[in-house]
């Protein structure tokens, strides 16, 4: 990703650093230094961090259930933990002797 200080002086727009965005919540992001280093978040709607990327190639994504804990993670090391919402059966519709019933997981 390209750092954010570039696009903006290839637009012009004057900055100083550091460069720290927040969303409406006021929580982090964006954030990158005169030297070079940046980082950027990406939360879910309780403010959790669910993904991380900076400029050292170290990235992670987490998903949480609805208590707020943590039900998977994996990282650039290649580390993954519990199993992604992706591949649960969770929220699936399965009917058995014609009534309906809608999976969750534990």
């Amino acid at each position: 990703m390209k750092p954010l200080s570039e696009t903006y002086k290839e637009l012009g727009i004057a900055f100083s650093f550091p460069i720290e965005i927040t969303d409406d919540d006021d929580l982090e992001t964006y954030y990158e230094t005169r030297y070079g280093y940046w980082a950027k978040f990406e939360r879910d709607a309780n403010g959790d961090v669910t993904y991380y990327e900076d400029s050292d190639d170290v990235w992670w994504r987490r998903e949480y259930d609805d208590n707020g804990n943590r039900t998977y993670y994996e990282d650039s090391d290649g580390i993954k933990e519990g199993t992604p919402r992706s591949e649960t059966c969770e929220g699936k519709v399965v009917e058995v002797d014609g009534i309906k019933y809608e999976l969750k997981a534990l």
